[in-house]
């Protein structure tokens, strides 16, 4: 799971810079979709939908507008002006988030070790992810120098922290295949729809054009990324919990930055580098601060 989103973030930035990006956001969810569809539908999953009931429901909609069309949403629009090196270090963030509002909405216990994590995974996301000049054309009104792709990222952070925790809530009486093929089905009609009523039909027409580099990294987003990788991290999260499931996390940064700067020449710098050790550090003794809770 943690490869192959790791590998995510260079080919969501060959997408974002070749394709539209709500409808490439949207197709890569529909080729998911699919095939979780067949998945299921081979292990006899399908048949058990019809007894999920309007909570479960409820959970797995709430599940499928975070994770899947929020986070969708933020990651594409983000990496248009975030290199993916410098963007795959702000998910040194979720488990701050989710082990936080763990700790809010389902008591999960914290200590020094977790704090002290917590403040060093902070401070190394921001260090690497404010790395560099942001372009102009990207700022906030006001952000002073934080540009509109970090803000973004701020949102992928918060979406993943909420889908992680309804996950929990969720899981109690549904398997992880199960759960993560409804959200993917659901998350890419409402990407479709954002797309048709933001981008329009045309959109979809331009992405024929786009070079096969932007076609392959699409695909792999998809049955990669969404499809295994998602139902690899609800299994995690059933088996494991919220925090423990959020703590795999750590080795993301470290694949990511490594695929950024081997297939897409992005630069190391000293920066970047520094914030990422501080980063995975803080997780790792996040990690370790939960064995001892």
């Amino acid at each position: 799971m943690a490869m192959i989103w790791g590998a995510s973030w260079p080919w969501g930035r060959i997408v974002a810079l070749n394709m539209p990006p709500l409808a490439a956001a949207a197709a890569r969810f529909l080729l998911a979709s699919a095939l979780l569809l067949v998945w299921m539908g081979r292990s006899g999953r399908l048949r058990t939908l019809r007894n999920l009931s309007s909570r479960q429901w409820l959970g797995l909609t709430l599940a499928a507008a975070t994770g899947v069309f929020g986070y969708a949403v933020f990651f594409m629009l983000a990496l248009q002006s975030v290199p993916s090196s410098r963007a795959v270090l702000a998910i040194a963030l979720n488990p701050v988030a989710t082990l936080l509002l763990a700790a809010l909405v389902f008591k999960e216990r914290l200590n020094g070790a977790i704090a002290l994590g917590m403040l060093l995974a902070i401070c190394g996301a921001l260090l690497a992810i404010a790395s560099g000049a942001p372009a102009p054309s990207s700022q906030l009104p006001g952000a002073g120098d934080a540009g509109l792709g970090e803000w973004l990222l701020l949102g992928c952070v918060l979406c993943w922290a909420a889908y992680t925790l309804i996950g929990r809530a969720v899981l109690t009486r549904v398997d992880a295949l199960s759960a993560t093929g409804v959200c993917s089905v659901l998350g890419a009609l409402l990407l479709v729809l954002l797309s048709l009523g933001v981008e329009g039909p045309s959109a979809w027409r331009a992405m024929a054009q786009a070079p096969a580099a932007a076609w392959w990294s699409l695909l792999a987003l998809s049955f990669g990324a969404a499809a295994l990788a998602y139902a690899w991290y609800y299994a995690g999260v059933k088996a494991l919990g919220a925090g423990a499931a959020s703590g795999y996390i750590t080795l993301v940064p470290v694949f990511g930055v490594l695929c950024s700067s081997l297939w897409l020449g992005e630069p190391l710098g000293a920066t970047l580098l520094l914030g990422g050790l501080l980063a995975i550090g803080g997780m790792a003794l996040m990690h370790w601060g939960r064995l001892r809770a």
